[in-house]
């Protein structure tokens, strides 16, 4: 698994070991960025961080900082050694399970929201995702799911745009 594009274009980032973390394809976050366009200057909340891909890209294109929220330890500890070996050292990892930081989260203001998480999970957390993403987002901020095609992640926020890549359904939503 490599950094597609941008600063640490075609740097390998490491995964962590086993099934039960799925890094986002390689051609799936390429397709991701081109339609999101520029994130240049965005704050970016990489939640179910997994290997931080996702938010590493965001960082990679010119994503001002990111948090990257993962409660299993060795995937969390994965994702800090991704950062140190590229340098980024405006990534933040937080050890700590998605739905209680949500809950507890001071106010933020992320500009962009990645949320990846194990997709047998999706019905059980589409309701609590959908009342949790507003508190730390900031105006008109970008919500990217991703999910199974067979067990899709709905969470009840305007959807702006919807594609499907092999079995990974990606849904980008506007917050309201």
């Amino acid at each position: 698994m490599r950094v597609v594009a941008g600063a640490y274009g075609s740097r390998r980032l490491k995964a962590p070991p086993g099934i039960d973390t799925r890094p986002t394809a390689d051609r799936v976050r390429e397709a991701l960025f081109s339609i999101l366009g520029p994130v240049d200057a965005l704050t970016v909340l990489d939640l179910y961080a997994g290997s931080g891909a996702l938010g590493i890209e965001a960082l990679s294109r010119g994503a001002a900082a990111a948090v990257f929220v993962e409660s299993d330890g060795t995937a969390a500890d994965v994702i800090d050694e991704n950062l140190t070996a590229l340098g980024a050292d405006n990534g933040e990892v937080v050890r700590r399970d998605v739905l209680g930081w949500l809950r507890s989260a001071e106010e933020h203001a992320f500009d962009l929201v990645f949320c990846d998480p194990p997709y047998d999970a999706a019905a059980r957390i589409a309701q609590s995702l959908t009342e949790l993403l507003p508190r730390v987002t900031a105006p008109q901020a970008l919500i990217v799911t991703e999910s199974s095609k067979r067990n899709p992640l709905v969470i009840d926020l305007p959807l702006i745009d919807e594609r499907t890549y092999g079995d990974t359904r990606i849904s980008i939503h506007r917050d309201r």
